[in-house]
């Protein structure tokens, strides 16, 4: 497995992943609660053991599953549509007491939001019928008038329906935010206009919410689960525009986690 962290004194202890589960459990309880011992959480330590130990598992799964299929861009050249992504593992104490970790995707995988071992999106905005598909085909729609406007000459019908498309795409993307609650380690819930409001933003950056760090502490709160530690890796092929290597941690991005990691750690 790859793994580049520093050197790490302690043994992680052995673990294993389930097929049909989102928490998987530690299996040297003994091991982990030792290396639980005395560790609060924060979004930027530096990599625990119980974070190395859930990574391989993570990376084993994503090396042996049959699932699904997403093109990575490892062991093939790097050839068609290669998109890497960005994985978290987050190290938890169950209702139970018992210790595991859960495990996340920024964005999409292999086109969806749900694969087996991984914690569900903030909010689903594929679901059949959803109002985001709904508006995305009224967006289509408008576009398709837009052009056979222009194609007939109408140009000052075409600027009106493009102010059409403008406060259409506003209003849906200001729905789309209103929809993605966050809920904080007291209970408290607030969706993401208000948590990015409050730290100066205009309106949330794009993409913001998908991102895995917040997608697994929002699980654990919702289960009544305590973070321990998280960890963020890279997997696959780098775009262009970046510099992600394959196997290597990454802190939470600023601009996109750092606001909603911020109100979910609040009191």
């Amino acid at each position: 497995m790859i793994i580049t962290t520093g050197d790490c004194q302690q043994t992680a202890p052995a673990i294993h992943q389930p097929t049909n589960s989102v928490f998987t459990r530690f299996s040297d309880q003994d091991a982990a609660n030792s290396l639980a011992e005395g560790l609060r959480f924060h979004p930027n330590a530096p990599i625990h053991p119980l974070c190395i130990a859930a990574t391989e598992g993570l990376q084993r799964h994503l090396a042996e599953q049959t699932e699904w299929q997403h093109n990575f861009g490892l062991g093939n050249g790097g050839n068609g549509a290669v998109i890497g992504k960005m994985f978290g593992v987050l190290a938890v104490r169950a209702r139970d007491g018992s210790l595991g970790y859960l495990a996340a995707f920024s964005g999409k995988l292999a086109n969806g939001n749900h694969h087996s071992g991984f914690v569900e999106p903030v909010f689903d905005a594929l679901t059949a019928g959803s109002f985001l598909n709904t508006g995305m085909a009224r967006l289509s729609e408008i576009n398709a008038e837009i052009a056979k406007l222009e194609l007939a000459g109408d140009l000052a019908a075409a600027d009106k329906r493009k102010e059409a498309r403008k406060s259409h795409s506003i209003a849906l993307q200001r729905k789309l935010h209103e929809h993605y609650n966050f809920r904080n380690k007291t209970g408290r819930t607030r969706n993401l206009i208000d948590i990015f409001e409050a730290h100066g933003y205009k309106q949330p950056p794009a993409g913001a919410g998908e991102c895995a760090g917040p997608k697994l502490l929002q699980y654990a709160f919702r289960h009544h689960m305590e973070p321990l530690a998280l960890a963020e890796f890279w997997w696959g092929l780098s775009p262009k525009s970046a510099t992600w290597k394959h196997g290597e941690f990454y802190p939470p991005c600023k601009e996109k986690c750092a606001p909603i990691l911020d109100f979910m750690l609040s009191e």
